[in-house]
């Protein structure tokens, strides 16, 4: 690219200058021609008056007299009647350029004047033309080539960038390079490139999510699964393979919300749902996992709970407070339910050494671990609470207490004051 725009350009400055360099050579050629044309015709004028004064006068006319009005590259012929030729000068050789004038007193006054001083200074008036248009090609070519490393290179920037994006660098550079047309290219690249980073960003969140949330419920089943291969209890094997069956079901449910929310994690269906039934849904799951590992799970406080929001996400927090609890606490895990005004609040607390301090405001950050796990757990559980227009938060740091903030059900509100008006 950098080669044509050089030949481009230096191609139209010869164009230009052959061009109008011809015109300007053909018309000074003629000016000088015509302005020594001139000249000599003056002088031959000049001499003419002179003699003419001289004659009037009968004043003497000399060569010698007359030398010093003529020119030292021209020659003069004068001639008188009755007198001899007076030449002024040496006669020159070759062409010549001549003017001849007729004085009053009847003299003949004949001026002339080398062609060869008219060559000269057509010649160096051409030189003058010709290092001019050497100068306009020297500065044609040095501008060319800094145009040209103007617009190449960042053609060649703009290309590295795309091939950057394309093998999977989505870093913008920001940028810029002082030409509209190729900084609209460069904005283009780098608002492609936050889009790419953004959907690379979601796309990692999506699989981190997704394998944190799933291994809960797997875990789940295959103890479920376990329970059944270790028991010839008909009865036992047919209450553990509904719970199987429901741990499934949930897990289904997991999948379709990891795949439904994966963009937008705000696009849920929030319904009024029995909040008994769900927190007895994870104590049932979670009970064999904690009996192994030598602890307790228990429940209290208000039962017969409606709230508003999504079963399966509320039961993925709840898993991920349990199991936050297993992993990092200690002791019994108590889950409390009670209302808060018009919410509903569910309270995990266990008998472990708490939240660290320098953890405790920023413990619901991806990334934030108080050991060697994920760190995505609580911040997931964030994010599927809020999505139902709740929220999660920890309201106790020693010993641990993380509360899930729910609205409350309508039509359970309307059951409790038709209960208060029987009464």
């Amino acid at each position: 690219m950098r080669r044509r725009l050089i030949n481009s350009t230096l191609a139209v400055v010869l164009v230009v200058i052959a061009v109008f360099g011809v015109s300007l050579v053909i018309v000074e050629t003629r000016t000088i021609t015509t302005s020594a044309q001139e000249r000599v015709e003056s002088e031959a004028v000049r001499l003419t008056s002179i003699i003419d004064a001289r004659l009037i006068g009968q004043e003497e006319i000399t060569p010698k007299v007359l030398r010093d009005q003529v020119d030292g590259e021209r020659f003069a012929l004068i001639e008188i009647p009755g007198r001899a030729p007076i030449e002024i000068g040496k006669r020159p050789a070759g062409d010549v350029i001549e003017a001849e004038r007729k004085g009053e007193q009847g003299e003949t006054v004949t001026v002339q004047e080398p062609r060869s001083s008219v060559t000269n200074e057509v010649w160096r008036t051409l030189l003058m033309i010709l290092a001019v248009a050497t100068l306009a090609v020297i500065a044609a070519v040095l501008l060319a080539v800094r145009q040209a490393n103007r617009l190449a290179s960042p053609l060649t920037d703009l290309a590295e960038t795309a091939e950057r994006l394309g093998s999977g660098d989505p870093r913008p550079r920001h940028k810029r390079y002082g030409v509209p047309e190729l900084d609209r290219v460069a904005d283009v690249l780098d608002a492609s490139a936050e889009r790419i980073a953004r959907m690379l960003t979601a796309e990692r969140r999506l699989a981190a999510d997704a394998s944190h949330q799933l291994r809960t419920p797997l875990t789940a089943l295959s103890m479920r699964l376990e329970e059944i291969t270790l028991t010839d209890d008909p009865d036992t094997v047919k209450e553990e393979a509904t719970i199987a069956l429901t741990q499934v079901e949930r897990l289904t449910d997991v999948v379709e919300r990891l795949l439904t929310n994966s963009r937008d994690p705000r696009t849920g269906s929030a319904v009024s749902f029995d909040l008994d039934e769900v927190v007895k849904q994870q104590l049932e799951e979670w009970r064999p996992a904690y009996r192994s590992a030598g602890r307790a799970i228990v429940h209290s406080g208000k039962q017969n709970l409606q709230a508003v929001g999504t079963p399966g996400a509320v039961a993925q927090v709840l898993a991920a407070l349990i199991e936050n609890s297993l992993m990092h606490g200690g002791g019994t895990v108590a889950l409390r339910t009670r209302v808060a005004g018009n919410q509903v609040v569910i309270e995990v607390t266990d008998e472990g050494p708490g939240v660290p301090s320098d953890l405790g405001p920023r413990i619901f950050e991806r990334a934030i671990s108080g050991r060697n796990s994920t760190g995505i757990g609580l911040a997931v559980a964030r994010d599927l609470a809020e999505a139902d227009g709740g929220r999660l938060e920890l309201l106790q740091a020693q010993p641990p207490v993380f509360g899930l903030f729910l609205s409350s059900s309508p039509r359970a509100a309307d059951r409790d004051e038709e209960h208060r008006t029987v009464r």
